[in-house]
């Protein structure tokens, strides 16, 4: 059987990153109207481009400390229990956030458990009194990626864990549920 023809995806790839830290024109590419679907070129280096969206930030942009990190990997294992998703990896990096995720209800969607992940983790950092309430943490949208094979599951766990350099928070789901900070 196809794969694709499954009801559901077995995970999904969530990837967000903090408000102005990827901007349009940024030199490691971006993804707009005309460049967003799968297969489709991503556009390019545009120095103009990436100053006139600096101009338009309603703040600077959001790098996480190593307490803000902490607490979003925490809100992320939370709101996986409480949901009944079952977390496969998660990656707190100071500008962005990687999460293997199986949400096993049709109707909780990848955009909505990557927006369950980010208004609580601002929810939590907000409590926490590390910044006022209001503020922007997060971009507008982020990456969902459908893995459907179990081997495709693995392997984004392995980039989330591994894949992401020595300043980390991480995690593991499973019973063998481990973490380690920064």
């Amino acid at each position: 059987m196809d794969p694709h023809l499954a009801s559901a995806p077995l995970a999904y790839l969530i990837t967000f990153h903090t408000y102005g830290t990827w901007l349009p024109g940024d030199p490691r590419g971006s993804v707009d109207a005309h460049h967003r679907l799968r297969g489709t070129p991503h556009v390019g280096r545009a120095a103009g481009r990436q100053a006139a969206s600096t101009k338009l930030l309603d703040h600077p942009p959001v790098e996480l400390g190593p307490e803000e990190r902490t607490i979003v990997l925490g809100t992320i294992r939370e709101v996986c229990h409480h949901r009944g998703w079952a977390l496969q990896a998660a990656h707190v990096r100071i500008n962005h956030v990687h999460a293997v995720i199986q949400a096993a209800r049709a109707d909780h969607t990848p955009e909505r458990v990557m927006n369950d992940l980010k208004a609580w983790a601002t929810r939590r950092i907000v409590e926490a009194g590390l910044r006022p309430p209001g503020t922007r943490l997060w971009v507008r949208h982020g990456s969902t990626r459908h893995l459907w094979r179990p081997e495709a599951v693995e392997a984004a766990r392995e980039y989330v864990v591994a894949g992401q350099g020595e300043d980390r928070q991480w995690a593991t789901g499973g019973s063998g549920d481990r973490g380690s900070a920064c």
